[in-house]
């Protein structure tokens, strides 16, 4: 018999809408990086090079249209994603448990995490200034596979140890809340902008 691939690791790359949608954005996310205090300092006491509202605003749909509008496109993706998952939601669908703004500063990275509690997670990118730090993905198998050896650089894509997805303005990452990911280190001289969340049942 031939040999076949088992238990995928599904990625959904997509865009997010007309650039003037994008362009709102960029203008939100930087006066919430400008005015919110406590993000600033939360930002400030964890070394997070740059901006986040992580830790400091929980409601950016309420308080600004681009961000509802975001929601609603954000939406369609992830019941596309949900239904490439094939996941069995008995009539449900997965609900937005948390949204939050990135401003990354040059050379500013995110070490590789995961998002507990949550079944799928994923970024909107606002501004990838030339040389941004891609997507770092990794094969969720890599704690248990002892003594198999390296990947050829050659492989195909579903078979590598790690997979660095490069995004543009307007595109959205979405993935399985389990898999682990990181934000590398990049070149680029401006500010990287991003919106990250979690959906939940």
């Amino acid at each position: 018999m031939p040999t076949r691939s088992l238990f995928a690791s599904r990625f959904h790359e997509g865009e997010i809408g007309p650039a003037d949608l994008v362009a709102e954005l960029d203008i939100s996310c930087r006066s919430l990086a400008r005015d919110d205090g406590a993000g600033r300092r939360w930002s400030l006491e964890h070394g997070y090079r740059g901006y986040t509202s992580y830790a400091s605003l929980n409601d950016l749909p309420r308080r600004d249209p681009a961000f509802a509008e975001l929601v609603r496109r954000l939406n369609r993706h992830v019941a596309t994603f949900a239904a490439d998952c094939a996941f069995d939601l008995g009539g449900a669908r997965l609900k937005l448990d948390s949204l939050w703004v990135n401003v990354l500063k040059p050379g500013g990275a995110h070490s590789g995490h995961i998002h507990p509690h949550s079944v799928v997670s994923g970024t909107v990118y606002v501004a990838v200034p030339p040389g941004s730090g891609a997507l770092k993905l990794e094969d969720p198998r890599l704690p248990m596979m002892m003594a198999a050896p390296p990947r050829r650089p050659d492989a195909p894509e579903d078979m590598k140890t790690f997979v660095y997805a490069e995004p543009k303005p307007g595109t959205v990452f979405l993935w399985e809340s389990w898999l682990r990911h990181e934000v590398v280190s990049g070149t680029g001289k401006g500010e990287r902008i991003s919106i990250s969340f979690n959906y939940r049942l």
